[in-house]
C-alpha cells in the first residue's frame, strides 16, 4: 500500500440538470433510448438545461485531505454524489480505488423503517463488507456513535444529530480507503464534532478524504489542499488550502464599505503601517483598497481622522483585527478616559509596540462609540468593517495560532 497512491481521479467531469420536471423526464427517456441504441447524447444544452458541474478535474492521494469549498449552489453536493456513484456524470471520467465511505446527506443510505442495527448491516453490505466483518466492527460502530440505548429503534424516530452520529460511525469505522464527508457534520453537537475530526485525522494516514464545509477554520485545520467551485466550475485549485480559502472569501468581496451605526460620526481617512511601510485610505473617495504587507510587526500605528456631530460630547474608538474567517483575533482598546469632541476634524492615533501576529491575511475594523465602560460600550456612532486589509509575512512558519507571544527561554 503506497502512501502516494492516487485513490480518487476525476477527469473533465460535468453534470447537467433541467429546471423543468416535465422536460427533464422527456429528455431522460430520450437519453436512455439513445444509450440503448449506442448513440451519443446531445452535447449542447437543451431548453431549460444548465450545467450544475462543468469540466472539473482533480486527484486525491492516500494520506491527503481535499477541502471542497464554495457558496451554496456551487455544485459541491452534485460532485460528491457523482463521486459516490449516486448519479452518473454526463461527461468525463471518475476513478475510485478501494472501499468508499460517504456521509453526503442527512440520513442518506438509511431506510427509515428499519432499526439502526439493520441499517448498519445494510450500509456495511453496500460498502462491500461481509456479515462476519460487520459483526466484528458492530460494537465499535455503536460505541463510537454512542447509540447503545437506541440501536434497535427505527431510524425514523432518530433526531438529526443521532442520524449524523450513526452515519459517520458506519462511514469511518469500516476503515474506508476513500472517505467523503459533506457539511452534515454541522448538525452534530460540539463534543461529537471534536470526536469526528479526531477520527478524520486518524483516517487520513491511510485513506483519501474529501471534506465539504462552510467552516473555513475546520477546512484549514484538516485539509492540505483546497478546491473552490463557483457556478459549477473550478474557481481555484486544486492548490494550497490557505490560498483556496482566500479565493473563497474573494468571491463574496465587493468594493463597497460595510458601514454601520447611527451615522452621527464620520471617518474621513485611515492610515496604518510601521516605520518600514504604511498606507493611507481616503474613505470619502471609496477607492479600491491598497495592499500592504508587513514583514515587521514592530512599532505599528493606526491613525483615524474623524468628525463627530456637535451633540456628542465624548467618544471612544476601538480598532479590531480579524482573520480571514472574520473572527476577531486582537483589539486595540482605547484609554480609560474618553476623547473630547472638538466638533471639527480630529486625528486619533494608536501605537502598538508589537502586533504579535502570525503569518496570514488580516482585516482592520474601526468603531466609534459615544461612551465606554466595562459593561456597555455604548451607542455606535460610526463603524466600518474591513476598512483595510493587510498581510503579515514572517520569515519562517512557527505554528498555526494567529497570535505569537515573544518570550525568553532558558534551560533549568
Amino acid at each position: 500500500m503506497r502512501n502516494d497512491e492516487v485513490l480518487v481521479k476525476v477527469e473533465g467531469v460535468s453534470k447537467k440538470f433541467c429546471k423543468s420536471l416535465k422536460r427533464s423526464l422527456w429528455y431522460g427517456a430520450g437519453d436512455i433510448s439513445r444509450s440503448v441504441l449506442g448513440l451519443k447524447n446531445p452535447e449542447k444544452l437543451r431548453k431549460d438545461e444548465f450545467w450544475a458541474v462543468k469540466d472539473v478535474s482533480f486527484e486525491v492521494r492516500r494520506g491527503e485531505c481535499l477541502g471542497l469549498i464554495g457558496h451554496n449552489g456551487a455544485g459541491k453536493s452534485t460532485l460528491l454524489k457523482m463521486l459516490n456513484g449516486l448519479i452518473r456524470p454526463d461527461e468525463g471520467r471518475i476513478e475510485m480505488k478501494g472501499k468508499v465511505g460517504a456521509l453526503i446527506e442527512l440520513g442518506a443510505g438509511f431506510n427509515p423503517v428499519l432499526t439502526g442495527r439493520e441499517n448498519v448491516y445494510n450500509n456495511g453490505a453496500v460498502l462491500g463488507f461481509s456479515k462476519a466483518e460487520i459483526d466484528r466492527k458492530f460494537d465499535e460502530i455503536v460505541a463510537f456513535a454512542e447509540m447503545e440505548e437506541f440501536i434497535d429503534t427505527p431510524v425514523q424516530n432518530y433526531s438529526s444529530g443521532m442520524k449524523v452520529r450513526l452515519g459517520f460511525a458506519v462511514a469511518s469505522q469500516m476503515e474506508p480507503d476513500v472517505l467523503i464527508i459533506d457539511e452534515v457534520l454541522a448538525v452534530g453537537d460540539l463534543g461529537f464534532k471534536i470526536k469526528c475530526f479526531n477520527e478524520i485525522y486518524r483516517l487520513i494516514e491511510n485513506a483519501a478524504v474529501i471534506l465539504v464545509s462552510h467552516s473555513m477554520p475546520q477546512v484549514a485545520q484538516v485539509c492540505r489542499t483546497g478546491l473552490v467551485l463557483k457556478q459549477g466550475k473550478i474557481n481555484f485549485g486544486p492548490g494550497k488550502v490557505s490560498n483556496a480559502i482566500i479565493n473563497y472569501f474573494g468571491i463574496f468581496e465587493n468594493n463597497g464599505l460595510n458601514i454601520e451605526g447611527n451615522r452621527r460620526g464620520e471617518i474621513r481617512n485611515f492610515k496604518f503601517g510601521n516605520n518600514d511601510t504604511s498606507v493611507e485610505l481616503d474613505i470619502s473617495k471609496n477607492q479600491n483598497q491598497p495592499e500592504i504587507i508587513l514583514e515587521n510587526c514592530q512599532n505599528v500605528f493606526f491613525e483615524t481622522s474623524v468628525i463627530i456631530e456637535p451633540s456628542v460630547e465624548n467618544f471612544s474608538l476601538i480598532i479590531s483585527i480579524t482573520d480571514i474567517d472574520q473572527k476577531v483575533v486582537a483589539q486595540v482598546t482605547p484609554p480609560e478616559r474618553m476623547f473630547t469632541n472638538l466638533t471639527k476634524m480630529m486625528v486619533v492615533e494608536a501605537k502598538v509596540n508589537s502586533l504579535m501576529l502570525n503569518t496570514g491575511n488580516y482585516s482592520i475594523s474601526v468603531h466609534i462609540y459615544n461612551k465606554s465602560n466595562a459593561v456597555d460600550r455604548g451607542e455606535i456612532l460610526i463603524g466600518i468593517r474591513n476598512i483595510l486589509k493587510f498581510t503579515v509575512k514572517k520569515q519562517k512558519f512557527v505554528g498555526a495560532a494567529p497570535i505569537l507571544y515573544e518570550s525568553r527561554w532558558k534551560e533549568c
